[in-house]
């Protein structure tokens, strides 16, 4: 029996050093795409640029399975680098490739200023000619507990998603998910919407932070504009923040809640509840 070989784009970030590790741990046969081959360890590393195309053919040589990590370059994604690396891998003979997008892409209510570059790259991975797998992810909860620090600083938790409910999951069991479809079978020309098992509103994060602290920090919903002020005064760039504040109008349209168990198959057990993301987070910040 032939093993795979499995190659993931931007290895060394967040999402894509949680997945190589897991791939490491189930002794895959892997390769690291990175700007940086320096900064990998134990495994093959090759080094990839998205943005240029110069060397992404050889980078990928002898791969049978792409796990494409869609780029953080907002408004670069679709028309320059996720097409780039799309064209090389067929160029190069990849048969496969998944592809992390955004819950319920196409959807009329999905967070529209994110949606259109994943839906042009879908587009683009079906009529590639290559097999493909696209896993629409949930926001990472992280995302929101990220803010635990500030919202003990200040005593309270701000928001701009109102009452809506998030079915969120942690960055590793999105990672897992990838992986356990990279070395799986079965997931060929599929898309799956990947949402946490349980849903929860900003006040219940908050009333999980204000339970595991002993301290009373409530939810405070506040306008858009203030949010983004908020997330600046914690030391985000001023684009990135409104930006951030921008998605939560979507999310407090119920963008973040599904109630899909697709993820959960795929982990094979249900998604962390709030409680164990707090306690990680907590772990960490404090």
């Amino acid at each position: 029996m032939t093993t795979k070989t499995i190659a993931i784009t931007g290895a060394t970030g967040q999402f894509g050093a949680i997945a190589l590790d897991l791939l490491k741990a189930k002794h895959a046969n892997v390769i690291a795409l990175v700007r940086s081959p320096e900064k990998i360890s134990g495994v093959e590393a090759r080094k990839f640029d998205y943005s240029k195309t110069e060397g992404q053919v050889e980078a990928l040589q002898g791969v049978d399975t792409l796990i494409l990590v869609s780029s953080n370059e907002i408004g670069k994604r679709c028309f320059i680098q996720h097409n780039n690396v799309i064209g090389s891998a067929k160029k190069a003979g990849v048969k496969h490739i998944i592809y992390t997008s955004l819950l319920g892409a196409t959807n009329d209510n999905t967070v529209q200023c994110l949606a259109g570059e994943h839906v042009e790259t879908e587009a683009a991975l079906k009529v590639s000619g290559i097999t493909y797998t696209i896993l629409r992810n949930t926001w990472y909860t992280e995302n929101y507990t990220d803010l635990i620090p500030a919202s003990i600083a200040n005593n309270a938790f701000y928001g701009s998603a109102q009452n809506a409910r998030i079915a969120s999951a942690l960055r590793a069991e999105l990672a897992e998910a990838a992986v356990n479809v990279a070395l799986g079978e079965g997931h060929d020309n599929q898309t799956y919407e990947l949402s946490g098992s349980t849903s929860y509103t900003l006040a219940d994060l908050a009333a999980e932070i204000s339970k595991q602290t002993g301290k009373n920090i409530p939810y405070v919903d506040i306008p858009t504009t203030d949010y983004a002020n908020e997330l600046v005064k914690i030391g985000l760039p001023k684009e990135i923040a409104a930006f951030s504040a921008e998605c939560e109008i979507y999310v407090a349209n119920g963008a973040l809640f599904s109630e899909d168990k697709t993820l959960e198959k795929l982990l094979g057990r249900p998604t962390a509840g709030l409680d164990v993301a707090v306690k990680q987070a907590l772990r960490l910040f404090i």
